[in-house]
């Protein structure tokens, strides 16, 4: 399905989503953003949709926000707008969610690789916050998820300086998951959706759930969320399913219930 500025298909058990608007490399407007989460949350609900994709296309993720649609905003004219809630309903979304990258991810289509669960890049892309070089700042997570990832001062120097920085460097400071050859990206994307669509649902949903809490709670609170969540899956038919496969030493077939 096609929408203004994204286009959405399912293959097997992953919901794609790609980014297109190929003539501003893919930069990101309130409407496409807005689109980008409505399909996010008609993949979240949709039972046999097990992973999330989010990619662009050969030379560009999202190379920022669309700057001229944000020209003429004030300071009351963004807290009426608020054009961030829209991103806050990304945090809702249970499902794993992979970027595909490949080109550049800067600005706004970094944080919209951050606020996925797993990154898959070229090695040739390129990623930033470029923002302070406008006199401006991120403002849809980058200053806190890149510090949850690489510490304050690396998270400092790169937001600082503004200058965009390999996908090499960013595995190695533990923000993104592989870095493959540019043409391997979609390949290896898909690999690692298709595996996590065979692991059962439920488990991977509270595993998010009790991992995104580890950064906002204390080690005390974290691991009473960890083992309410660890009693959860023996609910599931799927726990039932997954022990007895074990036992029968076959490959378990995980319904999500």
């Amino acid at each position: 399905m096609t929408n203004t500025h994204i286009t959405s298909y399912i293959d097997g058990k992953v919901g794609i989503i790609q980014l297109n608007r190929p003539k501003v490399a893919n930069a990101l407007n309130r409407l496409m953003i807005d689109e980008i989460v409505k399909q996010m949350e008609v993949y979240d609900s949709d039972d046999a949709i097990r992973v999330i994709m989010v990619k662009g296309n050969e030379k560009a993720f999202a190379a920022g926000a669309d700057i001229d649609e944000m020209m003429e905003d004030t300071p009351l004219s963004l807290e009426l707008l608020d054009p961030f809630a829209v991103w806050d309903r990304m945090l809702l979304i249970k499902k794993p969610m992979i970027a595909a990258i490949n080109g550049f991810a800067l600005g706004g289509g970094f944080e919209l690789a951050l606020h996925c669960d797993l990154i898959v890049a070229g090695e040739t892309a390129k990623f930033g916050f470029p923002e302070v070089q406008l006199g401006v700042m991120p403002g849809a997570g980058g200053t806190q998820y890149l510090t949850r990832e690489m510490g304050r001062r690396k998270a400092l120097e790169m937001v600082w300086l503004g200058e965009p920085v390999s996908a090499s460097y960013l595995l190695q400071n533990g923000v993104i998951n592989r870095v493959v050859a540019p043409e391997l990206v979609e390949e290896e994307s898909m690999k690692l959706a298709n595996k996590l669509s065979k692991q059962a649902p439920i488990s991977l949903r509270l595993i998010k759930e009790a991992v995104d809490a580890a950064g906002d709670l204390s080690l005390r609170d974290g691991l009473k969320l960890e083992r309410k969540n660890f009693y959860l899956t023996f609910a599931s038919g799927d726990q039932k399913e997954g022990m007895q496969a074990f036992a029968e030493k076959r490959r378990p077939s995980f319904k999500g219930v």
